[in-house]
């Protein structure tokens, strides 16, 4: 499958680009010509195999590009750092995540097979050589990293106990190695079960779009 748009690229990119430059004004035109490419790719995909709900596919970008790129806004992940993204569905927070980062590492993980290829088909698509895909439940991957995404893929008490045979201590980027986890709603009753130190950072304060509202990033450090 070929879907390329990037001899289209004039410096003059739809309105999400100019929304994805307002947010990050310092992405390079490679990666605004593969940001560019993602609605391309995921409405072929999503019409073969329903990664993205029906409905949302037109919010594509505020929903799901926008959101995942919310975490380069708490931590700019340094050249070498591991990331495993744990129940990434059609690959978010991993692939917008991945194009961000291009020097950092990222496993994406999911249990459901058809997902995944199609992960890996987006990731061939964009030459992003930095995304290696597998099918696994979170609790049998065997690999170390630096930190865990995810993005509502279950609790964070659960989506901690999966993996905290992942993340290894320390680390050299800014926040000390852990996991970073997309949620919404209240989330006192999650935080508690917990039982373990959590940071919760409000995305609407990056952000103005409404989806943003009650949208936050969770932080736990190893």
């Amino acid at each position: 499958m070929v879907v390329d748009s990037s001899d289209n690229y004039n410096g003059q990119r739809t309105t999400d680009n100019g929304l994805l430059r307002n947010y990050f004004p310092n992405l390079t035109a490679q990666q605004l010509i593969s940001f560019s490419r993602l609605e391309e790719l995921y409405r072929y995909w999503n019409e073969r195999i329903n990664v993205i709900s029906r409905k949302d596919i037109d919010h594509l970008f505020v929903h799901h590009i926008l959101h995942s790129l919310s975490i380069a806004k708490v931590i700019s992940f340094k050249d070498g750092t591991r990331i495993i993204d744990i129940g990434t569905g059609g690959g978010f927070p991993g692939i917008p995540l991945a194009i961000f980062f291009p020097e950092v590492d990222f496993l994406l993980v999911d249990s459901i097979g058809k997902k995944i290829n199609v992960v890996k088909e987006i990731a061939s698509a964009l030459k992003l050589d930095n995304v290696t895909a597998v099918k696994s439940r979170a609790e049998d991957v065997d690999a170390y990293c630096d930190f865990v995404v995810s993005r509502a893929a279950a609790t964070i008490s659960d989506l901690y106990n999966w993996t905290e045979h992942l993340v290894r201590p320390d680390g050299s980027n800014a926040m000390k190695n852990g996991w970073i986890f997309l949620k919404g709603g209240d989330l006192q009753t999650e935080i508690h079960a917990v039982n373990r130190p959590v940071i919760e950072i409000d995305i609407s304060t990056f952000f103005r779009e409404e989806f943003f509202v009650e949208k936050k990033i969770v932080y736990l450090s190893a």
